[in-house]
């Protein structure tokens, strides 16, 4: 430190060198001073506060920093003030000249201005310290709370030994034996081990189904155990059922994982008609999902029991995911543990990691529900594979039937449209048809008025009235075969299904779980208009069920004429009414591609350069 002949203080912080030699060691890094010294051009007389506001450290200065500061004031304070009073006599005309155009030094402060500058720092360190809480808050909400205790690797639920019939229940003493072995992580807890040989064990209750079992965890507390997906940074696969595309698709998805990229994959592909073709069933796929308005990256058709189009999926998820956590989700039931256990059957062909990550699989079965925590895979080289538990729809058909009839509404084989219409209950399908003896000469099924009049039951799940529609209107349904179909006169509906109701209309199965039935109380009619002869006017889809395509067929009995434009315009109008369980729903969607038929009907649509860039693309 030294004073110049011009009434500059130099301070001089001496390097890391001169620590050694007992000298106070100042930090280079106080603005960043290259030369290790600063220089303070102002006059001799100044306070404290003059000093700091020339000499004002940085935000990267500490507080040892600041206080080497003040030191530094003090002794230029003391040195400058004896040298001033030494040399008052001495001092010669022209320097007090010169001193006259110099600032005279800081007035004298008020009471009010101690106390307002007082204030004012105060009020910093304030908004300093709440700016640092925000960061801690919003660094610990991102961070997922991990799970410390250990849970059963095939439904994910917490082990425990109180609750027999509960989800992670094992007897003490293979509690006290896995434990002492470190093993916990690797053992089925008792309902997986019944689950995996056929036994069907509810744990989730709500929304007024799931009635076969006692109820240990609620669906809402499923879906809080994904709701930390929209802090982190992962990458979503989201899955569908294609035989319930719209009772499947999680239409908020968005709130749930947030701005996280989506892969959206259809799975069970092996399950539709004979003779589909998967590029227009693609094509069908991506109109859907853009009139829903989600963005995903792409399309995958699959199906986890011939392993077709997994290849393709994987491919995508290793470039896509980017050293991030990768999360499979998906409504219930809608076969995510089946998924995985496919893709890492996939991977493992040339990854040894996920060649060790088949060892423990999840549990795959029939019971929507039977994941009930997110179960964390070892399939990558950096990042987890998750296989979440399902989101549990009220609107589907499997909230509502007892447990043990689940079964009943899973296919186990190729979809085969079951025809409704004038020619095929007079030959293939008579069968279907029923009337009472007593009004089969008067009520009986009529040709003249085709299907007019006519009530279709789907088991004791669904009832379809078919109020007017064309004569060559053709009905067919697509669902599994577990759930029969019988057509009777409307006029004899409302008996016929109090009779048959457990017996020859299953679900429900018995007539003991048909007492507690709650029987069709929702209502939904519905009004289309056959536009065009040449294609399927709409799909009627049964939420968790199946579909009814609407289409226009000519039959024998009417091949003289010549073309389809035999129905005149005021034929051409159809009115239904659908009855169905109260918290299912019935949507109204473009007819899909299906069967050999398909390919004659369906149209690409036409699409500009930009909306062609944006598409996602399909693989299969």
């Amino acid at each position: 430190m030294s004073v110049n002949n011009n009434n500059s203080l130099c301070i001089h912080f001496p390097t890391m060198a001169s620590a050694h030699h007992g000298s106070i060691l100042a930090p280079s890094s106080i603005h960043n001073s290259p030369n290790h010294f600063l220089s303070l051009r102002t006059p001799l007389r100044f306070s404290s506060t003059n000093f700091l506001r020339i000499f004002e450290p940085s935000d990267k200065c500490s507080s040892l920093q600041s206080k080497y500061i003040k030191f530094l004031w003090l002794r230029c304070e003391v040195n400058a003030r004896a040298q001033e009073k030494s040399s008052a006599d001495n001092r010669s005309p022209k320097i007090e000249n010169d001193a006259e155009g110099l600032d005279p030094g800081t007035p004298v402060r008020s009471r009010g201005d101690i106390f307002l500058e007082r204030a004012l720092v105060r009020r910093d360190s304030a908004w300093a310290g709440e700016k640092k809480e925000k960061k801690k808050e919003k660094r610990t909400k991102i961070k997922k709370v991990v799970s410390t205790e250990p849970c059963c690797y095939g439904c994910g639920a917490p082990m425990q030994t109180v609750e027999v019939d509960g989800p992670g229940y094992l007897t003490p003493e293979t509690y006290e034996l896995k434990k002492k072995h470190r093993q916990l992580r690797s053992v089925l807890c008792g309902r997986c081990r019944l689950l995996s040989h056929g036994h069907m064990l509810t744990a989730v209750g709500g929304h007024g189904g799931y009635s076969g079992g006692k109820q240990f965890i609620s669906a809402e507390q499923l879906r809080e155990k994904l709701s930390h997906l929209r802090l982190e940074k992962a990458l979503i696969v989201k899955l569908v059922d294609i035989v319930d595309f719209n009772g499947s698709f999680l239409t908020r998805v968005r709130d749930l994982v947030g701005a996280n990229p989506i892969i959206m994959v259809a799975t069970k592909v092996d399950l539709l008609p004979k003779g589909t073709d998967l590029n227009l069933v693609g094509d069908w796929l991506v109109e859907a999902t853009m009139r829903k308005k989600l963005n995903v990256h792409s399309i995958h058709l699959t199906s986890s029991k011939s392993l077709s189009g997994f290849i393709g999926v994987a491919s995508e998820i290793q470039q896509q995911k980017k050293g991030r956590d990768v999360y499979v989700l998906g409504s219930a039931n809608v076969g995510k543990s089946a998924f995985i256990n496919a893709l890492l059957k996939t991977m493992s062909l040339k990854d040894v990691v996920a060649a060790a990550a088949r060892r423990y699989k999840p549990i795959q079965s029939a019971v929507p529900g039977t994941t009930l925590g997110p179960i964390p895979i070892n399939a990558f080289h950096t990042g987890k594979l998750y296989d979440t538990p399902g989101v549990h729809l009220h609107h589907r058909q499997a909230a509502v039937v007892h447990t043990e009839d689940l079964p009943l509404l899973a296919p186990q084989s190729r979809l085969k449209g079951i025809i409704i219409s004038v020619e095929s209950l007079n030959k293939e399908n008579r069968n279907l048809f029923y009337t009472s003896k007593a009004t089969s000469a008067t009520t009986g099924f009529s040709r003249s008025n085709g299907l007019n009049g006519l009530s279709i039951f789907w088991g004791g799940l669904v009832r379809i009235d078919v109020v007017k529609v064309p004569f060559l209107t053709c009905l067919t349904m697509y669902g599994p075969k577990g759930v029969r179909i019988k057509v009777v006169p409307t006029s004899e509906a409302n008996e016929f299904y109090h009779k048959e109701l457990g017996e020859t209309l299953q679900p429900p199965t018995g007539k003991d779980k048909a007492k507690d039935w709650q029987g069709l109380e929702s209502n939904h009619p519905i009004d289309l208009k056959m536009e065009r002869k040449s294609r399927p006017v709409r799909d009627v889809a049964i939420s968790g069920l199946g579909w009814v395509a609407i289409e226009p067929r000519l039959s024998a009995d009417v091949a003289e004429a010549a073309d389809s434009d035999i129905l005149s315009k005021s034929d051409e109008n159809l009115h239904l009414i659908v009855h169905v369980p109260k918290p299912v729903e019935v949507f109204v969607r473009p007819p899909i591609p299906v069967g050999k038929l398909g390919t004659t009907w369906y149209e690409y649509s036409e699409l500009t350069e930009e909306e062609q860039e944006t598409r996602p693309k399909v693989f299969y």
